[in-house]
């Protein structure tokens, strides 16, 4: 049986146990492995990772790990560049697009709130349908269920460590650099389908009386005919829009 020895940095220990994080892991081992598959037999998602370096190389997921290998594995970065290393996926389109698991629909409201496009199904799926879609139509996966993360069709996603629901999407929007592209009331809360401006004579026959004597401006939904205006509920979402707006990055 070969050993290794495995370091963690960063938040990649929030998936260890208190007991190995912030030190070295001797780890044993008997067929050859990646050391992708052997971080995540470590339960550390690949989606978490940016970076490996073994014995002071830098290299890819797919590179076989040997016995008294000396493996460093760091997290996402957010003020380093680290272009000439070897990158372990494809880069991410900015704006991304996201899908969310069976138990997210809440973070799934807001972020079409704030114009984010997020897939969050319908009808409950399981995970290899979930990870199928997210490679098919190259999405972010989020989720807290780090197991679903594991897959291989996972290219891109993010472990939420919170049940919050605006700590999380906090956390998102730090993640993935996403402030600058904060685009509100462009996203049907309901659908994710896009929201056009609609004359009111245009849809005047759908609406109940009180709103069609008090509103003038509307938005419908391109997807599902969903009617917005600004209603009783406008100002209370509209500072959720700008509390987001106007948050500043403190992640290094």
């Amino acid at each position: 049986m070969a050993e290794a020895t495995f370091r963690f940095y960063g938040e990649l220990n929030d998936f260890l146990p208190p007991e190995m994080r912030q030190r070295t892991l001797d780890y044993p081992f008997t067929d050859p492995q990646t050391v992708k598959h052997l971080i995540e037999a470590l339960r550390v998602p690949h989606t978490e990772v940016e970076a490996v370096v073994i014995n002071g190389e830098p290299v890819g997921f797919d590179v076989i790990v040997q016995a008294n290998d000396r493996v460093s594995v760091y997290p996402i970065f957010h003020k380093i560049d680290i272009s000439p290393l070897p990158q372990l996926r494809p880069p991410l389109p900015m704006p991304p697009r996201f899908i969310l698991d069976n138990h997210l629909g809440k973070l799934a409201r807001l972020m079409r709130l704030l114009g984010f496009d997020t897939l969050y199904p319908r009808e409950h799926l399981d995970d290899s349908e979930l990870a199928q879609i997210a490679h098919d139509e190259s999405r972010v996966m989020l989720t807290r269920d780090r197991g679903l993360l594991m897959r291989n069709l996972v290219t891109h996603g993010y472990c939420l460590r919170t049940t919050d629901t605006e700590a999380q999407l906090t956390a998102v929007l730090h993640r993935f650099r996403l402030h600058e592209y904060i685009r509100p009331w462009t996203r049907c809360l309901s659908c994710n389908g896009r929201l056009q401006t609609v004359p009111k004579g245009q849809i005047e026959h759908r609406l109940q009386p009180k709103t069609r004597l008090h509103y003038d401006e509307f938005r419908e939904c391109q997807a599902c005919g969903q009617i917005y205006w600004k209603g009783s509920h406008f100002h209370n979402l509209q500072q959720v829009v700008e509390r987001f707006h106007n948050q500043q990055s403190g992640i290094p």
